[in-house]
């Protein structure tokens, strides 16, 4: 069992809101906070004082000054010590566990994987022990654990259905705290990731922006005034339904034209498979695409026009102010980038508002590092219900 380090005492709704604040645009000078949360410069002095104590927040030189000849002055801003804690991040796929160590910012300092030869509850809790053990060995102030899950969780603590692990009713969370003695967050993948990047990515700052992840699977995630929606259908397969194209391909996962149909990298390996009779790779198709061979160019093609519908009819409706695309299928955009972004142009109204569309390459690190700051919120939070 691994210890846990002393974690920060409970914070105020002030204190935490300062925090976050700080967290997530700081280094901030008192005079900014103050403004940003319409807070009297008294107030912001009790609120940072307490958080300074306990090692939550420092104060740091200006650009360019030297702390020393500053020391203790209230106009010097005020910064989180990234390096104070370390959290773990771990994301479940059918074979393997994904792991990586972060910073309190969410950067990666490490990554640490595992082959999971079984999906079994038990071996698999005792896999993620065996990998925190290993991690705490090299990384000591370990404040808590993320664990994202291809699934339906609920409360984030127990894995109500997952078909990738075959897993019902899963109380996780409590298994592996007990496991490990640190404190344990889970949550679906997809939602860890739009949270990861709501507070330290691309969503940052935002009010209205989505997430849209294209690879095993078609993932959404939507943020209204800067907080994630969450919604019954969370990966319950919400893309099989979604029609882009009533005449498109039937295949075996998905309705026929549904977005899991055209865009899913195992579903565009099956229809180019069905018409060449070869077993194509992603990066195979995608260069024999590139290289204008008939079939994959055709599968290619026809994904690229449905993705744009997809990007369109979510603008359309949700009216974000970006929209990322995400997942390890977005290589479809190096490919037919321009075809997808002129059919989100041919079915958006001319005068329309832009909407940014933003592409990330993410492997499955970027998915566990998600998990990791579903364990920074809870901790700057104190409750893992946001």
């Amino acid at each position: 069992m691994t210890a846990a380090v002393d974690s920060w005492r409970p914070l105020s709704p002030g204190e935490r809101a300062v925090a976050i604040e700080v967290l997530l645009a700081g280094p901030l000078s008192r005079t900014e906070l103050a403004r940003r949360l319409d807070l009297s410069a008294g107030s912001v002095t009790r609120l940072t004082k307490p958080l300074i104590e306990t090692g939550l927040l420092v104060e740091v030189p200006e650009a360019g000054e030297v702390l020393e000849t500053r020391q203790g002055r209230p106009s010097q801003p005020l910064d989180v010590v990234a390096e104070s804690r370390s959290f773990l991040g771990f994301k479940i796929t059918e074979d393997t566990v994904y792991g990586v160590v972060t910073t309190l910012r969410s950067d990666i300092v490490v990554r640490h994987d595992r082959p999971l030869a079984t999906s079994e509850p038990a071996e698999v809790v005792e896999l993620l022990g065996e990998m925190t053990e290993e991690l705490a060995a090299r990384h000591p102030r370990i404040a808590g654990i993320g664990i994202g899950v291809g699934g339906l969780v609920e409360n984030r603590s127990v894995v109500g259905e997952s078909p990738f692990l075959g897993w019902n009713d899963v109380p996780l969370a409590e298994l592996v705290a007990h496991r490990t003695g640190l404190p344990v967050v889970v949550e679906n993948d997809v939602a860890a990731l739009v949270e990861a990047e709501t507070w330290f990515g691309a969503g940052r700052g935002l009010d209205r922006f989505v997430v849209l992840t294209i690879g095993a699977g078609i993932g959404y995630g939507l943020v209204l005034g800067g907080r994630r929606v969450p919604y019954a259908e969370e990966d319950r397969g919400f893309g099989r339904h979604w029609i882009l194209d009533p005449y498109g391909p039937l295949t075996p996962d998905g309705a026929r034209g549904s977005a899991v149909s055209l865009l899913t990298i195992p579903n565009i390996r099956y229809q180019v498979r069905a018409a060449t009779g070869v077993d194509h790779g992603w990066e195979e198709i995608l260069r024999a695409a590139a290289e204008g061979e008939p079939m994959p160019a055709r599968v290619i093609e026809e994904a690229a026009r449905a993705l744009g519908t997809l990007v369109a009819q979510i603008a359309n409706f949700v009216l974000p102010q970006k929209i990322l695309l995400a997942g390890e299928g977005v290589g479809l955009m190096d490919v037919a980038g321009d075809t997808v972004t002129r059919t989100m142009r041919a079915q958006r109204h001319p005068l329309a508002a832009p909407v940014a569309l933003e592409t990330k390459v993410s492997d499955f690190h970027d998915w566990a590092r998600g998990a990791a700051v579903l364990a920074i919120q809870v901790q700057v939070l104190g409750t893992a219900d946001r």
